[in-house]
């Protein structure tokens, strides 16, 4: 290193101690995984992190996901992957076939790079592992609900009426139905999708796709999905997210017709997983899911800032929700790492914030509306223009390699790339460590 560099590099350190040297009151309202993720990074780095959440019993919600290279390397960077890997299963391809055997998605992660993989995840599995790695850092305030926030004084105000702060900053990360982030700005569209879905968790007992997630479809009206999601603290059974995808409006409809025409029709559509179907018995097995479509122009305002759902619910079409709370408590963090947010410059680092993610997450908005009636609607003609296109595309110069980025989370605006690091792809590539008695109890 050359006498400037090593200035360089020194000043820099300087930079480093100075903002440390800010210790900042932060409140997050919402335990899913980006406040999870926020409460632990924010702790880290010597800030004073005050948790609320409106359950009284905080856990997670819904069967599994699908953690891409994207979130993945997030996990890494937090020193968390090994523990994830200890309890997910992975996953090399992503299929999806009509019944008479159309191939209409037909995706490997070693197309991006032979090391790289996906790994379905159980919520309970992921909560557990961000809730020990939070040990006893910040204050968790369950069962409480916050309703309004004075952003220009950092106070929070709770259902009961009672006043919380003030913060030097707050974060709202309270999900895809926020009822805080319009008091950032309204939502430049804030609008439900018409359909959800039915989540529950089987065994995998001896399925034969250990490491794919495997959907079929009939048109755009029934979409059935099986995801290895490996096990959970304190559950060594390994299991598969299912789900069933149903307009929102059908819900009821289901619940008074029974579980037996439902089987009925479970079974013919995919007889090759009708040994998987045999648990589903009970309707209380199945948990509903809805979701929404949220563009926000401006992600804060004075001491309040958004993160996850809050800030860009989307379609679960793309699986990026987890990844990308992932993506938005590590990039707040660094941007509050910022030399000018020691200064006095909150502000400056919430923008950097924003404009950083926005330029990964917009594109992933766009493709996810788009997608979306694909897959779930009553758009037959639309279906088997995708049965039909979607092979020829894949294969066309560039374009699986575009298709590959976009669903392992890693494009970056329309044609750039997202960076992995080489030091994590290595680690994914090395056997898995094996799972120690302390990550089992986690």
């Amino acid at each position: 290193m050359g006498m400037a560099g090593l200035f360089r590099a020194r000043r820099g350190r300087g930079r480093h101690n100075a903002r440390m040297e800010k210790r900042m009151r932060i409140a997050i309202i919402g335990y899913g995984t980006a406040g999870q993720a926020l409460a632990i990074l924010l702790a880290r780095d010597g800030h004073q992190v005050e948790v609320f959440e409106r359950a009284s019993q905080p856990g997670p919600v819904g069967a599994g996901f699908l953690l891409q290279p994207s979130g993945l390397q997030v996990l890494w960077r937090m020193g968390l992957l090994e523990q994830v890997r200890a309890h997910a299963a992975p996953v090399h391809r992503l299929f999806g076939d009509t019944p008479c055997g159309r191939a209409v998605m037909d995706m490997r992660y070693d197309g991006l790079d032979a090391r790289l993989y996906g790994l379905g995840m159980q919520r309970g599995a992921l909560f557990a592992l961000l809730h020990a790695a939070r040990g006893t850092s910040g204050t968790l305030h369950a069962g409480t609900t916050i309703v309004a926030v004075d952003s220009e004084r950092g106070v929070l105000r709770d259902a009961q009426g009672r006043t919380h702060g003030a913060y030097d900053l707050v974060v709202a990360a309270d999900g895809s139905a926020s009822q805080l982030r319009t008091q950032v700005q309204p939502a430049a569209l804030d609008r439900p999708y018409p359909w959800g879905a039915l989540w529950c968790l089987l065994p995998a007992q001896d399925w034969p796709h250990a490491d794919e997630l495997r959907q079929r479809y009939v048109a755009a009206r029934r979409m059935i999905g099986l995801l290895p999601v490996g096990t959970r603290p304190g559950d060594d059974t390994p299991r598969l997210s299912f789900f069933w995808s149903l307009p929102c409006a059908a819900f009821a409809r289901w619940d008074s017709d029974g579980m037996q025409p439902w089987l009925q029709e479970l079974h013919a559509l995919w007889p090759q997983a009708s040994a998987r179907f045999v648990h589903l018995h009970d309707s209380a097995q199945l948990a509903r899911a809805s979701y929404r479509d949220t563009v926000m122009r401006q992600w804060s305002r004075g001491r309040l800032v958004l993160a996850g759902d809050a800030a860009h619910a989307m379609s679960p079409q793309l699986g990026q929700g987890v990844n990308m709370a992932l993506l938005d408590a590590l990039a707040l963090r660094d941007a509050l790492r910022d030399p000018l947010c020691g200064h006095g410059g909150v502000d400056a680092a919430l923008q950097a914030y924003q404009q950083q993610r926005r330029a990964h997450v917009a594109m992933y908005q766009r493709w996810s509306r788009w997608l979306t009636p694909l897959f779930q609607s009553e758009r037959d003609g639309w279906a088997r223009a995708r049965d039909v296109l979607m092979g020829p595309m894949a294969r066309l110069p560039g374009g699986r390699g575009h298709m590959l980025r976009v669903l392992s989370g890693t494009q970056q605006g329309w044609f750039g790339r997202m960076a992995l690091d080489e030091e994590f792809v290595q680690a994914m590539a090395a056997p898995p460590a094996h799972r120690s008695a302390d990550m089992q109890s986690a």
